[in-house]
């Protein structure tokens, strides 16, 4: 494969990774919704560099890799509900402790970006069918065999630029969500509902594995 049809196909496969609305993308919406523009950007990008280095390491390490992740999938899915969980409850607490202030919304001491980042980067990386995606497209002939290092390079860089493409997309849908919801009581409204998706979808995944 050449160096411009594995980013054709990263791009391709990135998207493809990153459309479907899961956890991740329901907490950025949230956060999104109730934060500022830095913190919910570098949570984007959390995003991103997981689906990068997942695409890299399925490039290069193909169906070996695929083998070892899915005779660790039960124990993978059990830390990512664990985190769903916990990002979940933390939503929630945060939303009524926010609405009980008396401190206005624009006074409010924003979120770590840096914060924001490391917990989309631990909910991107604790969820085993992101890793198993990118593997079954290599190995199926869609992405650049293990040979080509180049080509496994490009096609990683393609996939976490359309894996952030998107994410920003996501950012932007949930600002202007913010913008619309701007009181008190919309804001609560958006922060119960980001938690109730979450904890929902970790009892999806248990229910499901």
């Amino acid at each position: 494969m050449s160096v411009v049809d594995a980013l054709a196909a990263g791009a391709l496969v990135g998207l493809a990774v990153a459309l479907p609305l899961g956890p991740v993308g329901c907490h950025l919406v949230g956060l999104a919704a109730r934060s500022p523009r830095r913190t919910a950007v570098a949570a984007a990008l959390g995003v991103a560099v997981v689906d990068l280095g997942y695409a890299l390491a399925a490039a290069t390490g193909g169906l070996v890799l695929g083998r070892a992740v899915a005779r660790v999938a039960p124990v993978l899915e059990l830390v990512a509900t664990a985190v769903l969980v916990a990002v979940g409850v933390h939503a929630a607490v945060q939303a009524v402790r926010r609405f009980r202030s008396p401190v206005p919304v624009g006074r409010r001491t924003p979120p770590s970006a840096l914060r924001a980042f490391a917990t989309t980067v631990a909910m991107t990386a604790v969820n085993p069918a992101t890793l198993l995606t990118f593997v079954a497209v290599v190995v199926g002939g869609a992405g650049p065999t293990t040979a080509r290092g180049a080509a496994a390079a490009a096609f990683a860089v393609a996939a976490g630029a359309a894996s952030a493409a998107w994410q920003l997309v996501l950012v932007g849908g949930g600002a202007l969500l913010g913008r619309l919801l701007t009181g008190r009581t919309g804001q609560l409204a958006v922060g119960l509902a980001s938690a109730l998706l979450l904890l929902g979808l970790a009892v999806g995944l248990r229910v499901s594995g």
